[in-house]
């Protein structure tokens, strides 16, 4: 790494939870159509969110990183739905429902267009390709961890760091980085690609060793120094 970026992405100098990023995954979560701007499960924030998110996709696929979509897909009976909302899904709410477009990821987020999701392989607890280095993965609740087999997959991978995106932190971001923590990964968040940011929250993530950078940060770290002139 620049050590320039070291700099900005290691401010501790903690060997512990200093961003390996030669070692990293982007973890993008549940930015779907319904969490955008007048979508059935608006989420404010999360479209404007986009254009980070899709600048950060573009350089973990340029440096052949590896990348995994978390999802969420509801059935209509709400069968798989989590408690607070299972009520209303059940109820008629066309929110996340498997195989609807609102369940679709956000366009900005896709390798290419076209790309939709497998629902049954996804619900049936398997990973889909959308890339060379690049999944989707369905979570049944808040954390990307719970129930999922991401940590076996980040594992193979050899990854060290997760930086997360997406959508509404005080729900699904949060309590995964938590998740990540407690698994002791190297944790960063993109304070600019994710939606429901807020100062407290921010500060709760610095004090257990989360970086929070802007996507441009983490964008410039990545890219490779500059060969010395002979």
């Amino acid at each position: 790494m620049k050590r320039a970026a070291v700099a900005a992405l290691a401010p501790t100098g903690d060997p512990h939870t200093d961003p390996e990023l030669d070692r990293a995954a982007l973890i993008s979560i549940d930015t779907q159509c319904d969490t955008l701007d007048g979508g059935a499960l608006e989420i404010a924030g999360t479209s404007q969110a986009l254009p980070a998110m899709r600048a950060l996709c573009e350089a973990f696929r340029a440096s052949a990183r590896p990348i995994v979509h978390v999802v969420r897909l509801y059935e209509p009976d709400g069968s798989n739905v989590d408690p607070c909302r299972r009520a209303a899904v059940a109820g008629g709410t066309p929110m996340l429902l498997t195989g609807a477009p609102g369940s679709a990821l956000a366009d900005e987020l896709l390798p290419q267009r076209g790309v939709s999701l497998d629902c049954p392989l996804l619900l049936g607890g398997g990973l889909q390709r959308l890339g060379p280095h690049e999944m989707a993965l369905y979570k049944p609740r808040w954390g990307a961890f719970y129930r999922t087999p991401l940590e076996q997959h980040l594992r193979a991978l050899d990854v060290s760091t997760l930086v997360f995106c997406g959508c509404n932190f005080p729900n699904c971001p949060r309590t995964s980085i938590y998740e990540a923590s407690e698994r002791d990964f190297r944790v960063v968040l993109a304070r600019d690609a994710i939606s429901g940011l807020y100062e407290r929250g921010e500060a709760e993530l610095l004090a257990i060793g989360v970086h929070v950078l802007d996507a441009a940060e983490l964008i410039d770290a990545m890219a490779p120094a500059p060969r010395a002139s002979m």
